[in-house]
C-alpha cells in the first residue's frame, strides 16, 4: 500500500466502509482525535475508529510485540521511521502536523520572566514527559539544555509517562509542567490564561516536532485503513489540527 494521500482521497468514494480500524495515537493528539473521528465518520459512518492512546515509544514497543494496530500516528518521525525501516510499516512516514510546547501552571505566575521562571524557589516540582519514551519529553529536555538551565532545574523534574499525563501533573501535582500546546485548546483548559497560567516555549529552543504517520502491516490490505490515512491529510483534518494549535507544514 504505497499510494500517496492525494490519490487515496480520489479513490475513497469507491470504497465500501464497514469495519473497525485500529489506530495507535500519540498522547498529544488525544485532544484532537475525537473531532477527527467525528469528521471522518460524517464521510464514512459505517467505519468504527478504535483508538489506543499512549507515548509513541510504548506504542512502538507494543507494535513490535504483535499489537494489532493498523495505523500509527506518532509524536515525532523517529519511531515511524524505525517501524518502516524494520518492515513493521508499509508506507513511508509522512508528516501530518507539527506539535509545539507550552509550560503551564494551575496558579498565576510571572511568565514575563520567560523560561527563567523555572529557577524560582516557588517552583519546586516540574512535570516533564519522560524523554526515554515521549518525543515531547525529548523536545522539552532539548529546549531546557539550549536555554542553559537544564542542570539547574533537573532536580525538580517529575516524569510523566506521556505528554498528556503532564497536563494532569501540571494541574494537580506539580507547580508547573511542560505540555503539548494542543491541550490548551480544549474546553476543560479554557480557563487557563496565556501570560497568567501558561506561555508558549520558544520554538527556536527545540527541533520542530514533526509528527509522523504510517500504515502498519496489519492495515496493508484494508480499504478503510487507507481511507482514514488519506483523511488525515485532507483539508477537513488540517482545519481541526490548526484549531488545536498544531502547525501544518
Amino acid at each position: 500500500m504505497k499510494l500517496k494521500p492525494l490519490l487515496l482521497i480520489l479513490l475513497l468514494p469507491f470504497f465500501s466502509m464497514a469495519e473497525t480500524i485500529k489506530v495507535a495515537v500519540a498522547a498529544n493528539v488525544s485532544y484532537a482525535i475525537d473531532d477527527l473521528k467525528k469528521e471522518f465518520n460524517k464521510l464514512y459512518p459505517d467505519t468504527k475508529v478504535q483508538v489506543t492512546l499512549g507515548s509513541t515509544g510504548k506504542l512502538t514497543a507494543q507494535i513490535k510485540n504483535g499489537a494489532p494496530y493498523q495505523i500509527l500516528m506518532g509524536a515525532n518521525m523517529m519511531y515511524p521511521e524505525k517501524l518502516y525501516s524494520e518492515d513493521y510499516a508499509v508506507t513511508r512516514p509522512l508528516v501530518y502536523a507539527q506539535g509545539s510546547l507550552a509550560y503551564l501552571s494551575s496558579k498565576k505566575r510571572d511568565f514575563s520572566k520567560g523560561i527563567a521562571l523555572l529557577k524560582s524557589d516557588k517552583i519546586k516540582k516540574i512535570a516533564i514527559a519522560n524523554p526515554k519514551t515521549a518525543p515531547y519529553g525529548i523536545a522539552t529536555a532539548q529546549a531546557l539544555k539550549n536555554a542553559k538551565i537544564y542542570d539547574e532545574v533537573k532536580s525538580k523534574f517529575v516524569f510523566a509517562e506521556s505528554i498528556s499525563q503532564t497536563v494532569t501533573y501540571a494541574v494537580k501535582a506539580t507547580d508547573l509542567g511542560f505540555i503539548a500546546k494542543s491541550s490548551l485548546y480544549t474546553p476543560q483548559m479554557a480557563h487557563f490564561k496565556e501570560g497568567e497560567n501558561w506561555a508558549e516555549l520558544d520554538p527556536k529552543l527545540y527541533t520542530p516536532i514533526n509528527q509522523g504517520i504510517v500504515i502498519l502491516k496489519e492495515g496493508e490490505t484494508s480499504a478503510e485503513v487507507s481511507a482514514f490515512y488519506a483523511f488525515i491529510f485532507s483539508k477537513k483534518a488540517e482545519k481541526i489540527f490548526k484549531e488545536f494549535g498544531y502547525i501544518i507544514p
